[in-house]
């Protein structure tokens, strides 16, 4: 069997990061203009308003809609370009919540972005859409969220591969998402945003190494 040359083995390593943190960037705006677009377009989250969506809330929402996909795509790449980074050195319980609270969000994700496209194509039951895409994504959805920042900021600090004080800003992250939940309106960016940022610094870290 043919050996991996060491130069190889050392340009995997370095693409890998970059990987993640390029998916992780991707995501991180996806998500956050999905939300953005999904709040304009349904006010008030699960209000019990029964007027009818204009053209501009219609365009917004459908935007959100078709950007959901892609974000999901983007973040399971993330997820699988970080877990491979960790490598051997992660921990098994730890890892396994990272990757089942991950999945969890993927598929809450897409359950909210298909009950919000249920607005745009049903007459009368808009206000049940509406109401239910909101559960799904701030009550579920984002508390697997919260779940997942924890347990990356807690494989990155056990790792010395995340500084204290980035450690330390996704705890406080996760602690937001999961006790804000539906309560705090706009609270769900906190999400993209920790993505975001820990992208960022996944980037910069890989375009230091040597």
């Amino acid at each position: 069997m043919r050996e991996r040359s060491p130069g190889a083995a050392r340009t995997q390593n370095l693409e890998t990061p970059r990987a993640a943190g390029v998916a992780g960037i991707v995501f991180a705006i996806l998500l956050a203009a999905a939300i953005v677009l999904a709040r304009l377009g349904l006010p008030e989250g699960a209000g019990g308003s029964s007027l009818e969506l204009d053209s501009g809330q219609r365009a917004s929402v459908n935007t959100a809609v078709e950007l959901v996909p892609f974000a999901g795509i983007a973040f399971l790449w993330f997820m699988g370009a970080v877990r491979a980074h960790t490598g051997e050195a992660e921990d098994r319980f730890v890892a396994t919540v990272f990757l089942g609270s991950g999945l969890v969000f993927v598929a809450s994700l897409f359950a909210a972005a298909a009950a919000a496209g249920t607005v745009l194509s049903a007459h009368q039951p808009q206000d049940f859409g509406r109401h239910f895409a909101y559960e799904l994504l701030t009550t579920y959805g984002m508390r697997m969220a919260a779940v997942f920042v924890l347990a990356t900021s807690t494989i990155g600090r056990k790792l010395g591969s995340f500084p204290r004080a980035l450690s330390l800003a996704g705890v406080a992250a996760g602690l937001v998402l999961l006790v804000a939940g539906s309560s705090l309106p706009w609270s769900e960016l906190v999400f993209p945003a920790w993505a975001l940022l820990i992208s960022v610094y996944i980037l910069r870290a890989a375009g230091r190494t040597p």
